[in-house]
């Protein structure tokens, strides 16, 4: 069995975590990742209200009895969402674990604390991850570029991002992007990671709260099927290239601003998407992993295989590369 750090300080029985996924991260995705021994997380702000939020959370208790987590993803806005409110609802649920993303989370963690949560922080540099261990955070999750959503504007590699964290950091770290098999576990823990973070994967299961024609496109896409959109704003997103983001692109391109395509990009028309498998009805996001996905397993198929791969690869391939 597979078991590093991470697992003892998260409780989990495997080092394989479902982070949050806006309109993806809902209760019966996160139970079934918990049900398989992995570390599964509902996203906060897919729930309209903070009363919505401890519905979810509840609901996902009647699912499974195993530790799952919040995500909470705090982002700039003229008209932010209650943060504060969310929070509240997570430790008034009784939730223990915590992911946070986005902005700098020093404004939550005390509260977090004193609850006795513990949280695993998001980023996309190895500043900010040096960061986040020094406000106390109990893990780091980085994200390398080729992963779906924000990947920060660094633009370095799970290859080169994952190790030259693991030199600065002591919590547990977990890799992120581009990781979609046992193969990507494998070179994670390499790499001097505790383990990963799947999202687009976790996407193409039976399980996923989202219409079959994304999880097909998902097995049909190669890992070129991706576009970078907002990078002339210094915002950059990878998104599944489709009709809407290929133009987004273009008209930023061409020297135009973010009102030009605002409602390009409007978030309930990738929600829609999601919901109705209109493919070119708006942007969705999509890793590069794409390229790595063949089928649509269970969530339970999916981390059993990684796990058992996983030891099989390290006990076999690997082991045998080395000479007596």
């Amino acid at each position: 069995m597979v078991h590093t750090k991470f697992c003892d300080v998260f409780g989990v029985d495997y080092p394989i975590v479902q982070g949050g996924m806006q309109w993806v991260g809902r209760a019966e995705l996160t139970a079934a990742v918990a049900n398989a021994g992995g570390l599964g997380f509902l996203t906060a702000l897919t729930q309209p209200t903070p009363e919505a939020l401890a519905a979810e959370i509840a609901r996902c208790r009647e699912m499974t009895d195993k530790p799952f987590g919040v995500n909470l993803t705090i982002l700039p806005a003229i008209d932010p969402p209650p943060y504060a409110e969310y929070r509240d609802a997570i430790i008034e649920s009784g939730v223990g674990i915590v992911e946070t993303a986005g902005s700098n989370p020093a404004e939550h963690l005390p509260a977090f604390r004193e609850a006795g949560v513990k949280v695993l922080h998001k980023c996309t540099s190895v500043r900010h991850a040096v960061k986040a261990q020094e406000l106390g955070v109990d893990g780091i999750s980085i994200d390398g570029f080729e992963c779906a959503g924000h990947p920060g504007e660094d633009d370095i590699g799970g290859l080169v991002l994952i190790p030259a964290a693991a030199q600065r950091i002591s919590v547990p770290l977990i890799a992120s992007g581009g990781i979609g098999d046992a193969r990507g576990l494998v070179a994670a823990l390499a790499l001097g990671a505790d383990g990963v973070n799947m999202g687009t994967r976790f996407v193409a299961t039976q399980e996923a709260p989202v219409h079959d024609n994304v999880k097909r496109r998902l097995v049909e896409a190669t890992e070129l099927d991706t576009e970078l959109i907002f990078r002339p704003l210094r915002n950059t997103a990878r998104v599944a290239s489709n009709d809407v983001s290929r133009e987004v692109v273009r008209i930023l391109d061409e020297g135009g601003r973010f009102e030009d395509v605002r409602e390009l990009v409007a978030g309930t028309r990738g929600r829609e998407v999601l919901r109705t498998g209109d493919l070119d009805g708006g942007i969705w996001t999509a890793g590069t992993v794409q390229g790595l996905i063949h089928d649509i397993p269970t969530v339970a198929e999916l981390i059993d295989r990684i796990v058992i791969e996983a030891e099989a690869l390290i006990k076999g391939r690997l082991a045998e590369t080395v000479g007596g």
